[in-house]
C-alpha cells in the first residue's frame, strides 16, 4: 500500500522587508551626514592647454602668491624643505614618490628652480607641475 505524501509548505525568509529597511538606512545615513570641509590653499595655477588630468598619492608640494611654501598642507619655510622632504619619504624609494608641485601663476620661476633643486638633492625624480586646462 502507497501512501500519498502531502505537499509541506516551506517556511522561508521574505527578504523585501530587510532590503527596504537597509536601504532607508543608507539613505537617512547619506542625508544626516556632515562633512567635515578641510581649508585648502588659494592657488591660481598656470594655463596650459596641453594639461592632463592626473591623480597622484605622492607627496604635493603648494607655493602660494606670498611665497608660503606647505608640503602636504603643512607649512614649511624654504630653507628647512630638504628636510621636510626627507621626513616625508617613507623606505628610502624617494625616485618613485611621484611629486606634484602646485606654484601659482605669480611665483617666481627662480623660487620654482629652487624648490625642483632641493627635490633633486634629496632624490625626488619623478615631478609633476600642476596647472589649469584652457
Amino acid at each position: 500500500m502507497k501512501f500519498k505524501r502531502r505537499l509541506e509548505a516551506r517556511a522561508g525568509v521574505d527578504l523585501v522587508p530587510m532590503i527596504d529597511v537597509v536601504f532607508q538606512l543608507i539613505l537617512f545615513f547619506l542625508v544626516a551626514t556632515t562633512f567635515a570641509v578641510l581649508p585648502g590653499i588659494e592657488l591660481d595655477l598656470p594655463v596650459s592647454s596641453t594639461a592632463e588630468s592626473t591623480r597622484t598619492n605622492g607627496i604635493t608640494i603648494s607655493v602660494s602668491r606670498e611665497g608660503q611654501l606647505y608640503v602636504n598642507s603643512d607649512e614649511v619655510a624654504l630653507e628647512a624643505l630638504d628636510e621636510a622632504l626627507m621626513a616625508v619619504a617613507v623606505d628610502g624609494a624617494r625616485e618613485k614618490v611621484p611629486v606634484s608641485l602646485e606654484a601659482d601663476a605669480a611665483v617666481p620661476n627662480g623660487q620654482i628652480v629652487q624648490i625642483l633643486d632641493s627635490l633633486r638633492r634629496t632624490g625626488f625624480t619623478g615631478v609633476n607641475l600642476r596647472t589649469m586646462d584652457r
